[in-house]
């Protein structure tokens, strides 16, 4: 028996659309490529060369010879066959596009939202733009980016996309805070 499956995001049917976008913004990607490298054993330089090298993706520190390789350019399905042919025996590509969602925060309160609930110091100058980490933001572990000055990624696990939005918006109360999908 064949059954025809449809992707749906974990959080369809519970952010609604919003009249307007606020000054601080929350935004959750619907369908974003994500995969994770991991260095062979002493290629760890050579595939940071190549994972550097192309504009096509964004490749985020998640670990010693492990990155998170982000692509808004590539379909799920092409972005870690294309990776697994640029790094051949430098390193090994998984597809985590169906385990993993994104979410990315914005606005001038984003640093200061995001300290309700992150225990880093998350100031420009040591969390600069470019820089990302494997942190807890409340229970969940999440990869956090800072993307611009006042704009963090945050990529967590698909399980877990309700409790980190909620936990998002609770860090944001005494903030004006808007939640909906990204435009991008």
């Amino acid at each position: 028996m064949a059954y025809d499956y449809q992707a749906v995001h974990p959080l369809d049917g519970t952010i609604g659309a919003i009249s307007a976008r606020r000054a601080n913004h929350l935004a959750v990607h619907r369908a974003l490529a994500i995969a994770v490298v991991l260095a062979a054993p002493g290629r760890k330089a050579e595939a940071a060369g190549i994972l550097v090298a192309d504009g096509a993706f964004e490749a985020r520190f998640a670990g010693p010879g492990e990155w998170l390789v982000l692509s808004e350019a590539h379909a799920p399905e092409t972005l870690a066959a294309e990776l697994a042919v640029r790094l051949g025996d430098h390193a090994h590509v998984v597809d985590q596009s169906h385990g993993r969602m994104a979410v990315t925060l914005s606005g001038p309160d984003a640093a200061r939202i995001l300290a309700n609930g992150i225990g880093i110091d998350l100031h420009i100058d040591a969390f600069p733009v470019g820089r990302a980490a494997n942190v807890l933001c409340n229970h969940l572990s999440v990869n956090l980016a800072r993307t611009g000055e006042t704009r963090f990624d945050l990529v967590a696990m698909r399980s877990f996309a309700g409790a980190l939005v909620d936990d998002l918006k609770i860090m944001a109360r005494s903030h004006d805070l808007s939640v909906d999908f990204a435009t991008r």
